[in-house]
This record gives C-alpha cells, structure tokens and sequence, in this order.
C-alpha cells in the first residue's frame, strides 16, 4: 500500500496484482485495493506453488515456506503481467533486512535474478539503498522522491500510513499457511502418503485433526460441528465416512480409501473414544464405505490411547 503511494506521489499510474492459491488468498489485497482505490489484478498461483513445494530450488524457510523462490515466481508473473499491459515496471512494498530470511540484501538480490526482472524491479520503499532500476536511469522515476527505508522497525511504515491517511492495513503475518507448523505437518504426510492428488486433498488439510492410522491410512476427525459438516459434505467416492449414533460425536473421514483393514476398525475405535461417551456404556459407529453401511458397538475408550497417532 506505501509502494503505491510513493509511486502514486510521482504522478505515475499504478495498478494492482495479487496472487491466490489454497495456501493464501487476496482478502486483504482486495481490502487495500478498496482503501487506495486501485485497479486490482488477481493470478492464479496454485500451479506455480504447488511446483516450488515439490522443488524449492533455495529451499524451505522455517516450515515449508519457499519464501524467497514464491517471491521470484510471483515477480516474474507481475512481469509477464507488466509486458502484456504495456507497462513500464514491477514494484513491491519489500524493504530491506525487515525480514531477516527472505527480505535481506542476498534474498532480494535473488529474486532480482530469478525472476529475470534485473531492469524492470523497482521496490520504492528501499530504492536509495538498491541499484537504480531501468526507469530510474531512464528518468520515468525521480529516485531521489523513492525512499531508504531498512531494519525490522515498522516504525516509519506507520508514520507513512498515517501521512497517506491510510487508516486500514494488514498485520505484518502475511497469512500464508506455509507458515503454520500444525498445517505443515499434515502437508507432510499427505506429500509422504499420496502426494497432492488434487486441489480436494489440500482443502481437507484445513478441516479437524488428523491422524495416521497403524496401516497408514490418514483419518480426520471433525473437532466441531462445523468440521463434522464440512467433512460430510467432502466425502467422495473411494472415501470411507464414520459418526456416532447413540452419543454425540465426532465425523470422521478416511480420505481415498484405507490401506489396510484393520484400519476401519481402528477408526472405529478412535470415533467411539473422541465422542462424548461419559453417561453410555458403549457407543454405536455407523460406517459409510462403498455405499454400504455398517454399525459398530463398542465400550468408548480413552482418547490418549491414540495421541501418538496425531499429526
């Protein structure tokens, strides 16, 4: 939003691009488009994520996070963006060393590279500390209106903010689910177990808890009645779905099928212990598979007899 407002104070016409995929979306680039009123351009980056997951070619941050490759990618989409629309650069709000990982001089110096931008990447928040990009030299960008800003202090971007009026902007966690250790985890196991499938199989990692069966089947469990619905709803063919009959309880999903099966009777017994059990001597599991149902009944059990099998 600043980057826009820099440029903007230099009577240049500036338009928007954000990028979504299942691991982050453009809620608040939408949000920020509004506030500044700004044309707002949205990619399509799954393809592009899902490849750099597979193969991050300067590896992971903390999680699974290609930070610094997804920002050469993202650069070079802009860029294909930028020479179909006849425009004459590529900015970003990056500022250098605010991000200790993928925002120092090394890192964004990769990206210029990778991205294959080296004349045409422009970042006005750091430019007086950056080479002068093409249109700096050529003129269409007074650099010394751009500005040197450094460090982890935000200090100066909330003075700017306020200077511009902006009074609506996103924390600085950039929302990424890469990021989040409990999702990258069961982002692990699905690329271990089967691979990503398809765009279903990433939008149940964001549903309940899951759970590696002994056979190897991965299980989620509706933590809410939200997740049970959701879970519900997601079932599709080769799926094996299992609730409670007798006693509140959980939805459970055994996705593409089990591998063993003694699997289902393990899940069986996991369904029963996570339901709310405490008043019945036994619970009643109905079983979903094939389309052809079953019931099970069963003492409910402890649920930390199956804490190692959550991911």
């Amino acid at each position: 939003m600043l980057a826009i407002c820099v440029l903007r104070g230099q009577g240049v016409h500036v338009e928007a691009v954000s990028f979504a995929s299942p691991f982050f979306n453009t809620t608040a680039a939408q949000r920020a488009a509004r506030e500044l009123n700004v044309p707002l351009h949205t990619v399509d980056f799954t393809d592009d994520i899902l490849g750099l997951i597979e193969h991050p070619p300067h590896g992971f941050g903390g999680h699974m996070n290609p930070c610094i490759d997804c920002h050469a990618r993202m650069v070079r989409r802009a860029g294909e963006r930028m020479a179909a629309m006849g425009f004459d650069c590529v900015a970003t709000g990056e500022v250098l060393g605010q991000r200790p990982m993928s925002q120092n001089r090394h890192s964004l110096e990769v990206v210029i590279h990778d991205s294959g931008m080296e004349d045409f990447l422009v970042r006005p928040l750091s430019a007086k500390l950056m080479e002068p990009s093409r249109p700096e030299r050529e003129g269409l960008l007074d650099r010394e209106r751009l500005l040197g800003l450094s460090g982890r202090s935000r200090k100066p971007q909330m003075a700017l903010a306020k200077a511009y009026g902006i009074r609506k902007y996103p924390a600085p966690a950039g929302g990424c689910l890469l990021t989040d250790d409990g999702f990258c985890r069961r982002l692990g196991n699905l690329l271990a177990d089967r691979g990503i499938r398809d765009l279903r199989s990433l939008r149940l990692l964001r549903i309940g808890r899951h759970m590696r069966l002994p056979g190897g089947s991965t299980c989620i469990i509706g933590r809410n009645q939200a997740d049970n619905a959701a879970l519900q709803q997601a079932m599709a063919e080769g799926d094996v779905l299992l609730d409670t009959v007798n006693v509140p309880g959980p939805t459970l999903l055994i996705p593409f099928g089990v591998r063993e099966p003694a699997d289902i009777t393990q899940a069986v017994q996991v369904c029963a212990a996570y339901s709310d059990h405490r008043e019945k001597p036994t619970v009643t599991v109905r079983v979903v598979a094939s389309g052809k149902e079953s019931v099970h009944t069963l003492a409910g059990g402890s649920r930390d007899a199956y804490a190692s099998w959550v991911i």
